[in-house]
């Protein structure tokens, strides 16, 4: 007996998808539902759908007041960049920084946000699902920016509607050129102040406003009766054990089990992809266990890489070969480049006289989203692309009342009483695709496996700091409109990465000598290789990205099933 032959055997698949986050789970569900025998990879430890360890807990519940330990700063002080993910109710779903460092280069910052788990970021994602529009795909070769998009809207709108309603993505249909409308379940409802704001910026600027669409499930779903619908709790980042929220590890992963057809392998870091250079294909993948540190293969038909934008970067980048010396796939020396995210941290907020008679059902989970309009038509700035705001109205709590020194029927009357309104919006911008903002491979710094970790070198350009301003002071222009009080606008300018939207590093172009996948997320170089996640992406828009990732990955899925019954792959 050949011992070889017999673990090759062993460890052979259909197909081998590396990642289980937003894509993975969309790939991992799609290609065992056409019969694919999918062993689905997974470096971080495994979670099950709904053990979700804080998800039901209250404030006191958690320990230091749900605030970080000097300890939890020390292991996570780039995580607790955000400002949010190191609380004592997040922290377990995000990294240890000091396992998995990475480096930036001298005068540029890139804020990496990540969660080595089961369901990945599709956990803690911020669930805002939005399609690209005609313009959006058509940006790059009007302005000369990059390369062209090899897909037009009307190709990849099938495919929103399909991951739409999969999925589950509640919103309003608006009729607008640059916010395609889509298969959305009931809306969430805006609040009187946003209402009123609606009103203002369609009097006074013409402007749309429409509440968030988001992946939540505010009617039942048929195809997915494990799921329940939002509870309006607003602890979404926790993992929700309702399923009120799409994830990886409520929706897609469950779809995947449930053919028979799927082989999950937590602690499964990929380091490489298989080249056969005499077969002109890969062949699998080289893993090392993240417990043992056993090294093993796995070997496929056809490789999603869906490992995240980064993720997916080091393996591309980690799998030399003779054929591939510079990264696989890295014919056209763009892979690793053009790092895109969308900006954030500038906007304006404030507070809003009236209304004390009036308040909202529960804690929904969801904002209002004034689309782009900034060189939208007539509108014409002097900076490319534009900005969409996401916000919202709500009434101050009742922490104030822990500093008054109010008591007996005072402080009963005041604790009864709902706090004043408030309302804001921040932006959302486009980053241009650059060459120049790009991720590399350090040797000289190893992570927690003794594997090399990634070089950033990454900053925002005149192209977005310019687009900045009118972020701010549209802000502002907009809230003195509606005659809001005490309006306080702020510009924290961030590294590349905070808006934890990352994307670009094997962007998808019609032509291989300046791009790294064609139209159909293959590797140009190398078929039966897909990536779907961030990667592929050639330019950012303004909208949150997720969805088409998704919509991206069925669709590659498709094609890849499709090619391998023809014999192509």
């Amino acid at each position: 007996m050949n011992l070889n032959t017999e673990a090759e055997k062993k460890n052979t698949y259909d197909a081998i998808v590396v990642g289980t986050g937003i894509s993975g789970g969309i790939a991992a569900k799609e290609l065992t539902e056409k019969g694919l025998k999918t062993l689905v990879l997974e470096r971080g430890r495994d979670v099950k759908h709904p053990d979700y360890p804080t998800a039901t807990k209250d404030l006191w519940q958690l320990e230091n007041a749900n605030k970080p330990t000097q300890e939890d700063l020390r292991k996570q002080g780039v995580q607790n960049r955000t400002g949010y993910t190191t609380n004592q109710d997040t922290k377990h779903w995000f990294v240890n920084d000091l396992e998995h460092p990475y480096t930036e280069k001298e005068g540029t910052r890139f804020d990496w946000m990540r969660g080595y788990h089961v369901g990945g970021r599709s956990i803690m994602w911020g669930r805002q699902s939005y399609r690209l529009s005609p313009m959006d795909f058509e940006a790059n070769a009007k302005d000369g920016i990059a390369v062209d998009w090899p897909v037009r809207y009307d190709e990849i709108a099938p495919w929103y509607d399909y991951v739409e309603q999969y999925v589950g993505v509640s919103g309003q249909n608006e009729g607008l050129a640059q916010l395609p409308d889509g298969k959305f379940l009931p809306p969430m409802e805006l609040n009187c102040v946003e209402l009123e704001l609606k009103k203002t910026l369609k009097e006074k600027f013409d402007r749309a406003f429409t509440i968030g669409r988001t992946a939540h499930a505010t009617a039942p779903l048929a195809h997915m009766p494990w799921r329940g619908t939002c509870q309006f709790r607003n602890l979404c980042a926790r993992g929700c054990p309702y399923g009120g929220y799409y994830s990886s590890n409520s929706g897609g992963l469950i779809s995947a089990e449930k053919t028979g057809n799927m082989t999950l392998r937590a602690n499964s870091v990929v380091t490489e992809i298989i080249y056969d250079e005499q077969k002109g294909k890969a062949t699998g993948v080289k893993v090392l266990d993240g417990v043992t540190g056993e090294q093993m293969e796995f070997y496929a038909n056809v490789i999603f890489l869906c490992a995240s934008t980064m993720g997916s970067a080091f393996i591309m980048l980690n799998s030399i070969s003779n054929r591939f010396p510079n990264g696989f796939g890295n014919d056209s020396g763009e892979l690793g480049h053009n790092i895109m995210d969308h900006q954030l941290g500038v906007g304006a907020g404030g507070m809003v006289e009236g209304f004390e008679d009036q308040y909202y059902f529960g804690r929904r989970a969801n904002g209002f989203y004034i689309p782009r309009y900034r060189n939208v038509g007539k509108d014409k700035r002097d900076y490319l692309r534009g900005f969409g705001y996401q916000g919202g109205g709500s009434r101050q709590g009742w922490g104030s009342l822990v500093a008054e020194m109010a008591i007996g029927e005072d402080l009963k009357k005041m604790a009864s009483t709902p706090g004043r309104w408030t309302i804001g919006m921040m932006g959302f911008g486009e980053i241009l695709p650059d060459h120049a903002n790009r991720v590399s491979i350090n040797k000289d710094k190893k992570d927690i496996h003794g594997l090399p970790t990634l070089l950033f070198e990454t900053n925002l350009k005149e192209n977005e700091l310019k687009m900045r301003v009118d972020m701010k002071n549209d802000a502002v222009e907009m809230l003195e409109a509606a005659d809001v009080k005490n309006i306080h606008s702020y510009d924290n300018v961030t590294g590349i990465g905070l808006g934890i939207h990352e994307m670009g590093t094997a962007r998808m172009g019609k032509d291989p000598k300046t791009s790294v996948l064609n139209k159909w997320n293959q590797v140009h170089a190398c078929k039966n290789v897909f990536v779907t996640d961030g990667s592929f992406m050639t330019s950012a828009g303004c909208q949150n990205p997720s969805l088409t990732y998704m919509a991206f990955t069925a669709r590659a899925a498709d094609f890849a099933v499709s090619e391998m019954k023809k014999g192509n792959l």
